[in-house]
């Protein structure tokens, strides 16, 4: 199956600097993908060439295997993380105007933006002005104009900043429900447990250069140490002399194996000593700590 969205070495210059150098990746198709890097990275850049706002210097960009051009923003809704509403505007007129934009029918926008304003449960909200809305009230919605026309690739850059908890969890549920569809979404944001929990592949930008790419399983299985944490009850048995223990508190112990030491090995040595284990869990290290040690050794190169 192609990919929703792929990047093939792509390159923007400006004043002399490569801000994305050669980069190249691929989102496949029905997923949620992370495009990570600290500020600076060159992400914005990415998203402005994928949603044509700006050509790249080299390289190409395709939609469902089709090359970029001018017809494909309309398969494609962006919600950047500086929100681009009119404050003046009536919210009502102000998403039809953006719904017709991207070549939907004044009653077919009316009728599309109607379902969201039920669901939202916010249609006294039609004919406020922009500015009489509170951040949080703008990013619903930021979120319906992005979404109303249905479009194949979602762009999120930062969808949650400025939400509190509730509203929070009812934009993350209308992405599931969103992804649940089959839409493709680039989920783009600095917040490591965010990507954790909502982003199945990732991306791993760092001073315009593509530096990690892959599922979240398969990175957090690369990066690990070997570190296992062990609940027990008892005594503490005696251990085998190439075990590393790195922390050890009350009845847990968090201990390190050789690199081609096999785990089951460790449990069958607490269990051949009659020890009564209550918890044998792998250590995996965070998106956060992959996401530092990436970077750090790509700058320090």
């Amino acid at each position: 199956m192609n990919p929703i969205l792929e990047l093939k070495e792509v390159v923007k210059v400006y004043e002399k600097k490569r801000v994305v150098d050669n980069v190249s990746f691929g989102v496949t198709r029905g997923k949620i993908f992370g495009l990570l890097g600290p500020n600076g990275a060159g992400k914005t850049t990415i998203i402005r060439i994928i949603t044509t706002i700006i050509g790249a210097d080299e390289g190409a960009v395709f939609i469902d295997g089709e090359k970029l051009n001018a017809k494909h923003p309309a398969d494609i809704g962006y919600m950047p993380e500086e929100r681009g509403l009119y404050k003046k505007m009536k919210v009502g007129e102000h998403l039809m105007y953006l719904a017709q934009l991207k070549g939907m029918s004044s009653k077919e926008a009316k009728k599309k933006l109607t379902y969201w304003f039920e669901k939202f449960e916010i249609k006294d909200w039609w004919n406020k002005r922009i500015e009489e809305l509170s951040k949080g009230m703008q990013q619903k919605v930021q979120f319906i104009a992005t979404v109303v026309h249905e479009p194949k690739l979602l762009i999120l850059d930062e969808p949650f900043s400025g939400l509190d908890p509730i509203n929070t969890n009812l934009i993350k549920d209308e992405i599931d429900e969103l992804h649940y569809k089959g839409i493709s979404i680039i989920f783009s944001t600095h917040r490591m447990e965010q990507v954790e929990a909502i982003c199945e592949n990732i991306v791993l930008i760092n001073q315009g250069k593509k530096v990690l790419e892959g599922s979240v399983k398969n990175i957090k299985s690369h990066y690990k140490d070997n570190l296992f944490q062990i609940h027990f009850e008892g005594a503490l048995p005696e251990l085998p002399s190439n075990l590393n223990i790195k922390q050890q508190q009350g009845n847990t112990i968090i201990v390190q194996l050789e690199n081609d030491k096999d785990s089951n090995g460790l449990l069958r040595h607490f269990l051949d000593q009659n020890i009564r284990i209550q918890a044998f869990n792998e250590i995996l290290p965070s998106l956060n700590e992959i996401f530092i040690k990436s970077v750090n050794q790509v700058s320090y190169e």
